[in-house]
């Protein structure tokens, strides 16, 4: 029972150290840093790269919503915007169908978007009136 459960360790070792290699030479070929030594190759290879796209999404976010906000007629407070890698979602409500229309028109022309998913509605008027 003790030779088997060593075999098990040892070939699982083997298994790891192999797959880690060969994920790390696939890291070098495309071109990223090598990891230190000792250190996870995982998390030496992704950490980087995510930080820089939630920034970049962040500040992608930022010129659509002063894109917006240069239309006076468009009331920006119940419209959220979210960006992933150029593509940006478009939630909240809007007055009318025109400026549902129209922000969409707003985010697709601002530099960096690739792509516009509206899901915005036409807002209901507060307490029955219209």
């Amino acid at each position: 029972m003790q030779k088997i459960r060593g075999l098990r360790l040892a070939i699982g070792t083997c298994i790891v150290a192999v797959s880690m290699n060969a994920w790390s030479q696939g890291d070098q070929a495309s071109g990223a840093a090598a990891a230190p030594a000792g250190a996870s190759a995982m998390v030496a290879s992704s950490a980087a790269p995510a930080a820089t796209g939630r920034k970049a999404d962040r500040a992608l976010r930022k010129k659509i919503y002063a894109a917006i906000s240069k239309h006076k007629e468009i009331s920006a407070g119940d419209i959220s915007v979210t960006a992933k890698n150029g593509a940006v979602t478009l939630n909240g409500t809007a007055a009318d169908t025109a400026q549902v229309a129209k922000v969409a028109e707003i985010a697709g022309g601002v530099a960096g978007v690739t792509s516009v998913n509206n899901k915005l509605t036409v807002g209901k008027p507060a307490f029955g009136t219209q």
